[in-house]
C-alpha cells in the first residue's frame, strides 16, 4: 500500500489509525510521511477524548449552553480534514491550532 494511503487512513477513526500504525511497523523502509500524519492524526484523537470530556463537564455543570458546545464538538472532525488534505498532497503540514503541540510528541512512531 501506498504511504501516502497510509497517511490518510490514519485520519479514518481509531480503527484506521491502528490499520496505518500497524503497517508502517511492518513495513521495511520507515515513511516520514506516514510518521508524521500518524502523530498529526493521534494527537487529534486524544484532543477529541479532552474536548469530549470538557464539553460533557460544562454541560452538566450549565445545561442551557450544552447545545452550543455541542457544535465545538465537530472540531476535531474539521480538523482531521485538514490533515488527510495535508496527506493527500504528500505535505507535512501540521493541522491548525492543535498540529504544532503534537509534533515529535509520541516516541514509539519513531
Amino acid at each position: 500500500m501506498k504511504n501516502q494511503t497510509l497517511a490518510i487512513i490514519a485520519y479514518i477513526t481509531l480503527i484506521g489509525w491502528i490499520y496505518s500504525y500497524v503497517r508502517y511497523r511492518n513495513s521495511q523502509q520507515k515513511s516520514r510521511l506516514v510518521q508524521y500524519h500518524l502523530n498529526q492524526a493521534l494527537g487529534i484523537f486524544i484532543f477529541a477524548g479532552v474536548l469530549w470530556i470538557g464539553i460533557q463537564i460544562i454541560s452538566a455543570i450549565i445545561p442551557s449552553i450544552g447545545a452550543i458546545l455541542a457544535v465545538a464538538g465537530l472540531l476535531p472532525l474539521v480538523l482531521m480534514t485538514f490533515g488527510a488534505v495535508a496527506a493527500s498532497k504528500d505535505v507535512l503540514s501540521p493541522v491548525p491550532g492543535v498540529g504544532k503541540l503534537f509534533e515529535n510528541r509520541f516516541s514509539f512512531l519513531n
